[in-house]
C-alpha cells in the first residue's frame, strides 16, 4: 500500500470518471474482472500482493522484506477472479496502462505478467504491442509446465502471453537458491529470456486475524515469482540509468550471469543480474 500509485487524472470518491477513459474512480487501478475500482479484494489476491512485494515491498524499515526497487509505484489492473479471467479483460488490462502512460504522462517504464493460459490471441498481441509502441515493457512468467509439473520448451509448445513475438517482452524462467533451473519452469532457448528467483520465494501476502484482514508473509515458488524480480529490476534500472524500453531490455539480457543450468534454454543463456546498473 505504501508504494500504491495514483492515477493523476482522477479525483478519489467523486463517482466521476473524471479523466475520461471510461472507469469511475479509478484512482489504484481497475478491477476488469469484478467491474469496479477495488483492486483489493482481501485473503484471495494472495498471488498479486506476493508479486507486488517482491517488485516493490518498503526496505529499511526492519520487517518483512524488501522488494527489487524500494521506492516504485504499482498500478493495479487486475482481471483475473475465484474464477479465471478472459483474454477480453486481459487485453483491457494492458491498454488501461498503456493509457496511463500515453495520456496522462505517468512513468511507466514495464507491467508485471504473472499469468498465463489460453491459445493464441491476435487481440491481445496488437493490445501488448500498443504498449511496446508506448515504450512500456511487458515483463511475463514463461510457465511453469503442464499437468505433471514439469517444465516445458516453450520454443515447442508456445506458452502465452509470454510467447508473443512482441519485442517488449522479457520472458523470465524460474532458478531456485543455488542458481539451477526450477524443475517446474518452461524454458527455451529462443523464447524464454533470462532466469529469476522463483523457487520458495519469501514476499507480502494479505492474512486474516480476527476478523480483520492484516499483512502477511509467505513462500512461494513459480514463474509467477520469478518475474517480479525481473519487473523490479528494470524500475531499478530506469531510475539509475533511464532509457527506452528497447535499451533496457537489452542492458537486462545482456548483464545476466551465465549459468549453466541455463545455458542452451534461454536466450541470454544466464539469471538476472542486477549488481552491475
Amino acid at each position: 500500500a505504501a508504494n500504491a500509485a495514483k492515477n493523476p487524472g482522477e479525483l478519489a470518491g467523486n463517482g466521476v470518471d473524471d479523466d475520461g477513459n471510461g472507469y469511475v474512480d479509478d484512482v489504484y487501478g481497475w478491477d476488469f474482472d469484478g467491474n469496479d475500482n477495488s483492486v483489493f479484494d482481501g485473503t484471495s489476491d494472495d498471488h498479486g500482493t506476493h508479486v507486488a512485494g517482491t517488485i516493490g515491498g518498503v526496505g529499511g524499515n526492519g520487517k518483512g522484506v524488501a522488494g527489487v526497487c524500494w521506492s516504485v509505484k504499482l498500478f493495479g489492473a487486475k482481471f483475473l477472479g475465484r474464477n479465471g479471467g478472459t483474454t477480453a479483460n486481459a487485453v483491457k488490462s494492458v491498454d488501461y496502462m498503456t493509457d496511463l502512460k500515453t495520456r496522462h504522462g505517468v512513468n511507466l517504464v514495464a507491467t508485471n505478467n504473472s499469468w498465463g493460459g489460453g491459445g493464441y490471441s491476435q487481440a491481445l498481441y496488437d493490445a501488448i504491442e500498443r504498449a511496446n509502441a508506448a515504450d512500456i515493457l511487458f515483463v511475463a512468467a514463461a510457465g511453469n509446465g503442464g499437468m505433471d509439473s514439469v517444465g516445458d520448451n516453450n520454443d515447442v509448445t508456445p506458452h502465452y502471453p509470454s510467447s508473443y513475438a512482441n519485442t517488449n517482452i522479457i520472458a523470465v524462467a524460474s532458478i531456485t537458491s543455488s542458481g539451477a533451473k526450477s524443475g517446474f519452469s518452461n524454458y527455451g532457448p529462443l523464447s524464454v529470456d533470462v532466469g529469476a528467483p522463483g523457487s520458495a520465494i519469501y514476499s507480502t501476502v494479505p492474512k486474516s486475524s480476527k476478523g480483520q484482514i492484516v499483512s502477511g508473509y509467505s513462500s512461494y515458488s513459480g514463474t509467477s515469482m520469478a518475474t517480479p524480480h525481473v519487473a523490479g529490476a528494470v524500475a531499478l534500472y530506469a531510475a539509475y540509468n533511464g532509457g527506452t524500453a528497447a535499451t533496457i531490455k537489452t542492458a537486462i539480457l545482456g548483464t545476466s550471469v551465465l549459468t549453466s543450468s541455463l545455458n542452451g534454454l534461454v536466450v541470454s543463456n544466464g539469471r538476472l543480474n542486477v549488481s552491475t546498473f
